[in-house]
């Protein structure tokens, strides 16, 4: 349950807007390890109580699962199915990639977990800290940032002073946008359509990209029987598609899933979104850090944009704690230039990593149509490389802050 609170005004350590996927991790780490944190939404939550189903569905990469396990969240998540196998396949060709967990250990490459239930797993695990405040539904009036501390207006009078004010605010971040921040990107002319098959075949764990034109379609393993469906189609014919009516649709759908999970039937909502990439021109401001979709966003092909987003929430975390541990201010230049440094390359090199496999794989000419093949191939038959781009999918590459290996702030 979410906290009551009073009309007073409110002082904290950090104060961080949006109180999603990735604003509440980080709340949750940042208050287990000593500081009062506040958290603003702006949408009225749900209580601890499993909703509808509403079809959302999202990849918890191995690191991530280690944050969430590091943070006490991970044992209030009531489903997860486990991704044990990958296996990556270029339209018609019968050359593939396949990604087998046991290769790397035994643990699998992530899990896959419905919205709902890790929002309600994050909201009980706030609910356990004293020093978390959880502010919803409510909005601000104005944000002042001196470089002294900011000073945040809600709209119903209160005032909250705070050191640090962290953006996890959306894509659209109108936080960044007031800070001046600026983001550079680009539309794919792509549509995402989402929505969750049930079938009649069990799917063992597998994990399937199927890489069509004119993007990847993408079948993600859930529990009891289901699958969640990520399918990328040109703007134009997402439109089309989305006009279908539930039969029509899921026989277009069915054309491209196939028959080796039996008969199919597509179960919740569907629902279709615009494709881009973004990047903000710097993650960082007076007093001021940009998480998660505020500070970059990515094309969905590799199913990594929550998982980038966990990234930025483990390194402000740690480069937060170990500040204060020192008596210093967590919202210092110095403080905030260390996460930038940390987060922005690494973000922007999966960004490009994706953006480049998204143009690849959409392109129909044979020579590259072969070239991939052969690579995918070629990469299939050497341990080395193979292990380097299945530990990219465990998101256990690079340097890691510490709640991403599992370990405590």
């Amino acid at each position: 349950m979410v906290k009551n609170q009073t009309r007073k005004d409110i002082t904290a350590d950090i104060l961080i807007v949006g109180g999603g996927l990735n604003g509440l991790p980080l709340a949750i780490a940042l208050a287990d390890a000593g500081l009062d944190v506040v958290v603003l939404e702006r949408e009225s939550l749900k209580d601890t109580t499993v909703e509808t189903f509403d079809g959302r569905v999202s990849a918890i990469a191995h690191a991530s699962r280690n944050l969430f396990r590091s943070i006490g969240v991970w044992d209030h998540v009531a489903e997860k199915e486990p991704m044990l196998d990958i296996r990556i396949t270029d339209g018609p060709s019968k050359l593939f990639l396949h990604y087998d967990h046991r290769q790397l250990g035994d643990e699998p490459f992530g899990h896959m977990v419905e919205n709902r239930h890790l929002r309600v797993a994050l909201q009980a695990r706030a609910a356990e800290l004293d020093n978390l405040t959880l502010l919803a539904p409510v909005e601000y009036d104005e944000i002042d940032r001196q470089s002294d501390g900011v000073q945040v207006r809600l709209k119903d009078g209160r005032q909250i002073s705070t050191r640090l004010l962290v953006a996890a605010d959306g894509r659209g971040s109108p936080i960044r946008e007031m800070a001046g921040i600026g983001k550079v990107g680009w539309s794919y002319t792509q549509n995402g359509i989402v929505c969750t098959v049930k079938h009649e075949y069990p799917h063992q764990g597998v994990a399937q990209e199927r890489f069509l034109n004119p993007g990847p379609f993408a079948i993600l393993p859930m529990t009891g029987n289901r699958s969640s469906l990520v399918w990328t189609e040109s703007t134009e014919t997402a439109k089309k598609i989305m006009a279908l009516d539930p039969e029509e649709f899921q026989a277009a759908m069915a054309r491209r899933f196939g028959t080796y999970l039996g008969k199919l039937e597509v179960v919740g909502p569907r629902w279709s979104y615009p494709l881009a990439l973004h990047q903000a021109d710097s993650y960082v401001a007076e007093r001021l850090a940009l998480v998660g979709d505020a500070a970059h966003g990515m094309h969905p092909i590799a199913g990594q944009g929550l998982n980038l987003g966990l990234r930025d929430v483990a390194a402000l975390a740690e480069v937060i704690i170990d500040a204060a541990r020192l008596g210093l201010d967590p919202g210092s230049p110095s403080v905030l230039e260390k996460y930038q440094r940390w987060r922005r390359f690494d973000s922007l090199t999966l960004l490009a990593i994706t953006d480049g496999l998204n143009r690849l794989f959409t392109t129909d000419l044979e020579p590259v149509r072969l070239a991939r093949d052969v690579g995918m191939a070629a990469v299939n038959k050497m341990p080395g490389l193979k292990g380097f781009f299945m530990e990219h999918a465990r998101g256990t590459v690079g340097v890691l802050p510490r709640l991403l290996e599992g370990k405590p702030l």
